[in-house]
């Protein structure tokens, strides 16, 4: 926001230097971003954040000034001399979509003389960075600039049939904006409309057909609320953006909108002639007043950590204009005013008083109340992925969450399901939300690739978004995932999984099912459940997939679900003595059908070796010669291992016996 020095002095006492104005301003809250001549004024350009659409006009930022400066506020009462032709017997105003304007005045001004501004007019939107057009179009400009609210001048002998209708758009319906350039209109925006054709789009420009030009002698003059998501779809959906856009966008007060409206058709006369139409013509809703919030005195000193006194913290607040409503000893209760749309809890009061009072009032040292807090169970299980797999080579990636639609392609392992997607000019091409980490971590592997860091080996823990919410608990619409990427074999990204289930979940029991997801080379993918829930997946990525990414080398990846290892989170343990007797060590090289998994075969095993069995692992396979065509041989390695003795002999033998037996029993294996 521009403001001219010279123009904010019509409405406030300015006798400090720009200096310690904008130094005031910018510690509370308004940051100075610079400030320049411009002729004989100084131009002031200040950082209005969103909560605080007030001070997007000279009027509001004069308000600060004279809270800050305890100077008097000398704001304009516009009272347009009227005709006694009513506004309403001229012009007609409907609102069909009242979701998406909420209100519409309309005055119409007669008998105007189109041409140039006056020096004065000029002079302040030039300061404010405004060039002129004509006496008519500076005036809503200059108005829009003074109070913060938006307005459009129709030519109205240009409407047809004299009336204005606010509705939504046809599809494909398209207008000519004032800039020259067509835009076609999507159904979900907001136009404004005479009886045949829209006219302008509403909240963001007016249309060409009905601009102020040399042969206007009819203004109508509107003013309106129009609904801020609406306005800013519609800006972005057509890549037009204008002041008016950028307020509408951030709320209006509606208390003003009929102030707006008789200080423009006043100023209008006076630089372009004419008479106005008596009163305006109104449609939609009126306003609803402010809720009421109550102070707590002892919540002032609790957040800041300083002790203001009571009568102090009143006196800001109504000097800031809000209405005190109640008082007592200990509290009161202040409604807003109109210009305050941010203005909805407690702690927005005491932020005020903050603010006036003066942030560099606030000592350094002075102690505020800060409560020592623990990691939270996501932190926890988020540190220790962040130690383990470093130590296994792996560094972490920061991906965009929006995706291209071939990207979200390339990995799904959850089948097909609807995207998440936004409109968004920003985004035109990748503006889906991820599905899976996959994608992206293959995408920063062939940017390693082609600088020349060969298998790049990468992991995020981040989030996929399989829904728009639509009620769902945020573990499903938004699950946190672990996404792995390397060039090593599947048995290795298997490990690794299997490593930090270990170290975040040792209770837990991981399974793996062969899978056919066609994003896998054959018989190179599994499906990964952690006690019996699904968990993710591991595989070795197809040749295909790969090419299409552009990789060189091949590449095995792994995506499991962060928030099922945050239930299952372990954060205490029980550690045993490391044991004094040795172990003892059996291999057993079985042979069994080719449809017997090593999960079958080392249930059976574990189940079979009684309390002596200490492990079981996988230590090979093996197809081919001296075995049949449908049978495979595994060779299991069994440690034995008691905590009071050393075993003998025999007690292995019994035990490995048990083993071979039940094995034979089950699984029809035998010793080879």
């Amino acid at each position: 926001m521009i403001v001219s020095k010279n123009w904010l002095a019509e409405y406030v006492e300015l006798d400090m230097s720009v200096e310690d104005l904008t130094d005031r301003l910018t510690m509370s809250g308004l940051n100075l971003e610079e400030f320049n001549p411009v002729g004989d004024d100084v131009a002031i350009d200040l950082e209005v954040t969103s909560n605080r659409p007030d001070c997007l006009g000279h009027l509001g930022v004069a308000r600060e000034v004279s809270v800050l400066f305890k100077k008097t506020l000398k704001s304009p009462e516009p009272a347009p001399v009227a005709a006694s032709e009513k506004s309403a017997d001229a012009a007609a105003v409907q609102i069909d979509c009242p979701d998406l304007c909420h209100e519409y005045h309309a005055r119409v001004v007669n008998g105007v003389k189109i041409g140039p501004s006056p020096d004065w007019l000029k002079d302040r939107l030039l300061a404010a960075g405004i060039n002129s057009v004509n006496n008519v179009v500076d005036v809503t400009n200059y108005v829009m600039l003074e109070c913060g609210q938006p307005l459009h001048a129709f030519d109205f002998e240009k409407l047809q049939g004299g009336q204005i209708v606010v509705r939504r758009a046809s599809k494909g319906e398209k207008i000519t904006a004032i800039d020259q350039k067509e835009y076609e209109l999507a159904d979900d925006m907001c136009v404004i409309a005479d009886a045949k054709r829209p006219v302008a789009v509403a909240g963001v420009m007016g249309g060409l057909d009905t601009e102020i030009s040399d042969s206007t002698t009819s203004v109508l003059v509107e003013t309106a609320s129009f609904e801020p998501v609406s306005v800013r779809a519609t800006a972005r959906a057509l890549k037009l953006h204008s002041p008016s856009s950028f307020r509408f966008e951030r709320r209006v007060n509606r208390h003003n909108i009929d102030w707006a409206s008789r200080r423009c058709c006043e100023l209008i006369v006076q630089v372009a002639g004419g008479t106005t139409l008596d009163g305006s013509v109104v449609a939609g809703s009126s306003p609803s007043d402010s809720e009421p919030v109550m102070l707590r005195f002892a919540q002032v000193k609790r957040i800041l950590g300083i002790d203001i006194p009571a009568a102090e913290c009143v006196s800001i607040l109504k000097d800031l204009g809000l209405n005190c409503v109640e008082e007592s000893a200990d509290t009161a209760t202040f409604t807003a005013p109109s210009w305050r749309l941010d203005l909805t809890r407690e702690c927005d009061l005491i932020e005020e008083v903050a603010r006036i009072h003066g942030y560099d009032q606030i000592p350094d040292t002075t102690p505020l109340p800060v409560v020592a807090t623990s990691k939270s169970r996501r932190e926890e299980v988020g540190d220790a992925i962040r130690t383990l797999l470093p130590g296994c080579g792996f560094f972490e990636s920061l991906t965009l969450s929006f995706v291209s639609e071939d990207q979200r392609q390339l990995f799904k392992p959850r089948s097909e399901i609807a995207a998440v997607a936004v409109n968004h000019s920003s985004r035109s091409h990748e503006n889906q939300m991820r599905q899976s980490l996959v994608p992206c971590l293959l995408q920063c592997r062939r940017q390693n690739e082609r600088h020349g860091t060969a298998n790049a080996k990468l992991f995020e823990i981040a989030k996929v978004y399989l829904s728009a919410g639509e009620g769902k608990p945020e573990h499903e619409a938004e699950p946190m995932m672990l996404g792995l990427v390397a060039g090593s074999d599947f048995l290795e990204v298997k490990g690794i999984v299997e490593s930090i289930v270990n170290r975040v979940a040792p209770l837990a029991e991981l399974s793996a099912e062969p899978t056919d997801l066609a994003e896998f080379g054959q018989g190179r993918g599994a499906t990964l459940k952690l006690n019996g829930r699904l968990f993710g997946w591991v595989g070795e990525l197809d040749r295909s997939l790969t090419d299409t990414v552009g990789l060189h080398d091949a590449a095995t990846v792994a995506e499991v679900n962060v928030s099922l290892l945050e239930e299952l989170f372990e954060p205490n343990r029980m550690y045993a003595p490391l044991p004094i007797f040795p172990t003892v060590s059996r291999d057993l090289n079985l042979v069994l059908a080719e449809s017997v998994t090593w999960a079958e075969l080392s249930e059976v095993v574990r189940s079979a070796g009684g309390s002596l069995l200490q492990d079981v692992s996988f230590s090979g396979q093996y197809r081919g010669k001296g075995i049949d065509a449908d049978k495979k041989s595994y060779l299991v390695s069994c440690r034995f291992l008691a905590a009071d003795r050393t075993l003998t002999a025999e007690e292995v033998e019994a035990a490995v016996q048990d083993i071979l037996a039940a094995c034979k029993e089950k699984l029809e294996a035998t010793l080879r």
